[in-house]
């Protein structure tokens, strides 16, 4: 179970970073956007002030950043090298033209920039002592995105003759259609009133804005949450916006930003705004507008990733058949191709393979389904942070606590259901081999959870398709050893042979169980207190309260062992739902750090010349206390950081923290763990490889 997990822990932390190589060995592009530096002219006079452009072709599914990202992501920026015979001061800076939203996820993480295509005109005046020509040389540096983000950096060139002036007239046209994009200043007055929140932004313009425009507003800083809806009210004189600030967000002497105006019938048109405080203006919020702008769907994911996640996928469906609910059930597959097999008919083995894996296809499509009927019921639907949710932890250490009294033969799960699939698979022919493959997939079904979490994770908000795709992906990994015994009749002889021995390896996997319910109670002290921990093991004990009743047969015991089985698992759930413990980020951290994160605490630390590592953690996460155990809180580490003087942060994120689930996207991080690195001096950190090692922490330290 050990080795299994290993391989699943590598399996979900190594997503990100593999999903782009695995793209490339699909034959996917060497990047994911092809950058160019374009010019309005090919000749231009000493002193002429002339337009430049960074051009970007993005690959379909993939998008850069807009200058403020939002809670996630990194803007274009083009860095001037030193083989540029014009100086850096010569390049003015990016116009940005409007950009659109971006969700990462519905109603939390919000971003904003552009796919397919966009250009970034900037302008360049030519020194007044120019001759020859102005070679300009420079390296566009960006993060691209889709389900994963990669860094990418692109040198860019670009020689102007110095002369008579003389117009590129296709790229100039390329370059002022951009420009013409870029939102032009607001004709009319902006006043932001801050006095509670929400936030009201009141634009009042004359004429006021097109019938049906739906507004949104963008801001050039992080002074308000970037997700949250902006309901929209209108009037004679104009509009306004309820805004929700940021956590730590106020308004200084102006708010500054982009209002993006989409009108029925009409191309967006953006307005930069800079609003000054006050009081709402008159007659730009006298009624609410219905149906506000609804934020742009995710992209669907890419052929390329799609394709990654499903070999991962794949790679969980082969791994389900060593668990030992699915053991007995294949052994009797393979007792059914022994049988096919001696016929001596080859036709019949191929058959018996091809129906089994039917049947195994279609359990897990109906699995599939069922995921995503949840998600059209609630509107929301993914792994990413169950184990936040206290509620839950209670619950899932209950139900392995069940698992590890069934695994010890004290009940039989689903038994009608699996007599029912046992008969209908101990039958010959086709039928009975894809009955067999529907049998493997329900009994298998316990053990789906752990090893669809990375590939699920990353589909959870794409189409239905995409869903389904990731499920089949797993349900073919899993019929895929049988579908090639089935082709190559030898390889059965390779199969173990049912007998005594399954048992005991089954009774065997109920301790691994019993761990891991103890694990999910530490988690769940965390979430909601020591209480909830007594809630839930007295709900276990009135799990087993249940099952030694069930076994005397009857009405009335059946019943009171449902009574059971229900209090033993309701009580716990809403027990767990009252908060207790400490309040979030307010991380043990004298146990192995010197301090809780916070923005400010970094950059207090930093003014006082000492350099920073800040451990983004949680309790629930394996990798963390991994870490923690072999490298941060040995004594070589904590050595090496008091005799550097290196302040030690710990964020903690076992509980649901929205400036730490801000500062994760901001470094384009999906959770935990997280490790930055400020050296002194630096006020941007290095972000860490996830998993560490003494060598590289102390060779930070002694490096300063």
């Amino acid at each position: 179970m050990r080795r299994i997990r290993s391989i699943l822990t590598a399996l979900a932390a190594g997503l990100c970073l593999l999903a782009p190589a695995a793209s490339a060995q699909l034959g996917g592009p060497e990047r994911y956007a092809q950058s160019e530096l374009i010019s309005e002219r090919t000749s231009a006079a000493p002193g002429e002030t002339v337009f430049l452009a960074l051009k970007m072709v993005m690959q379909p599914g993939w998008h850069v950043y807009w200058r403020n990202a939002g809670d996630a992501g990194l803007p274009p920026q083009l860095i001037l090298k030193d083989t540029s015979n014009v100086p850096a001061e010569a390049l003015g800076e990016f116009l940005w033209p409007l950009a659109h939203v971006l969700p990462v996820v519905e109603g939390e993480i919000m971003d904003y920039g552009y796919d397919d295509e966009v250009v970034f005109a900037l302008p360049l005046t030519v020194p007044s002592d120019a001759v020859g020509e102005v070679r300009i040389e420079a390296t566009a540096d960006y993060l691209i995105c889709e389900a994963v983000c990669v860094p990418e950096t692109q040198d860019v060139s670009l020689v102007l003759a110095v002369g008579e002036p003389a117009a590129d007239v296709r790229s100039g046209d390329l370059i002022s259609a951009w420009i013409s994009k870029v939102p032009a200043p607001f004709p009319g007055e902006a006043r932001i009133d801050d006095a509670a929140a929400p936030w009201t932004l009141s634009l009042a313009k004359a004429g006021g804005f097109p019938e049906g425009a739906r507004l949104r507003f963008f801001p050039f800083e992080h002074e308000i949450s970037h997700p949250a809806a902006q309901p929209q009210r209108e009037g004679p004189e104009g509009a306004s916006l309820s805004l929700t600030p940021d956590r730590a967000g106020k308004v200084g002497e102006v708010l500054a930003g982009v209002v993006r105006v989409d009108a029925p019938g009409a191309e967006p048109v953006g307005y930069e705004i800079r609003a000054t405080r006050g009081g709402v203006l008159a007659g730009t919020a006298d009624r609410a507008v219905a149906d506000a702008v609804v934020p742009e769907a995710p992209a669907a994911l890419g052929l390329q990733g799609l394709l990654a996640l499903a070999g991962f996928a794949l790679l969980g469906g082969l791994i389900l058949n060593l668990m030992p609910c699915v053991l007995p059930v294949l052994s009797m597959k393979a007792l059914g191709m022994v049988s096919a097999a001696s016929s001596g008919h080859a036709g019949e083995l191929k058959s018996h393979g091809l129906w089994y894996t039917g049947g195994v296809l279609v359990s897990f499509a109906a699995l599939g389904g069922a995921i995503l009927a949840v998600r059209e019921a609630t509107g929301f639907a993914t792994l990413g942070f169950q184990l936040q949710h206290a509620p839950t932890v209670a619950v899932l250490a209950l139900i392995m606590f069940a698992v590890g009294l069934w695994l010890m033969g004290f009940f039989e799960l689903g038994t009608s259901i699996q007599n029912t699939g046992s008969g209908l698979a101990s039958r010959g022919g086709a039928l009975g081999a894809f009955f067999t493959g529907v049998l493997a997939a329900v009994v298998g079904a316990p053990c789906v959870g752990p090893f669809l979490g990375a590939a699920l994770g990353a589909v959870m908000s794409q189409p239905a398709p995409g869903v389904i795709a990731v499920f089949l992906a797993m349900g073919f990994g899993m019929a895929l050893p049988f579908l090639i015994l089935s082709f190559v009749p030898g390889l059965h002889r390779l199969l173990p042979k049912p007998g005594k021995w399954m048992e005991t390896l089954k009774q065997a996997f109920a301790f691994p169980m019993f761990l891991t319910a103890a694990w999910l109670l530490s988690v769940l002290a965390g979430l909601a207190g020591a209480g909830a921990v007594g809630w839930t093991l007295a709900g276990a004990t009135t799990l087993a309260f249940a099952v030694w009743v069930a076994r005397g047969g009857g009405m009335i015991r059946r019943g009171a062992a449902l009574a059971a089985l229900a209090i033993g698992f309701g009580l716990p759930a809403v027990q767990a739902n009252v908060p207790a413990g400490p309040a979030p980020g307010d991380v043990a951290a004298e146990d192995y750090a010197e301090d809780a994160w916070s923005p400010e605490k970094v950059e207090a630390l930093l003014a006082e010349g000492r350099p920073v590592f800040v451990d983004f953690t949680a309790s629930w996460c394996a990798n963390c206390q991994v870490n923690k155990l072999t490298t941060l809180n040995t004594k070589r580490v904590r050595d090496a950081f008091e005799d550097a003087n290196v302040a030690f942060l710990a964020a903690d994120f076992t509980r649901k923290d929205p400036v730490i689930a801000q500062e994760l996207k901001r470094r384009g991080r999906a959770g935990v763990p997280m490790y930055l690195w400020y050296p002194a001096g630096e006020s941007e950190p290095q972000i860490l490889p996830e998993l560490l090692s003494q060598e590289l922490v102390i060779g930070l330290a002694v490096g300063g």
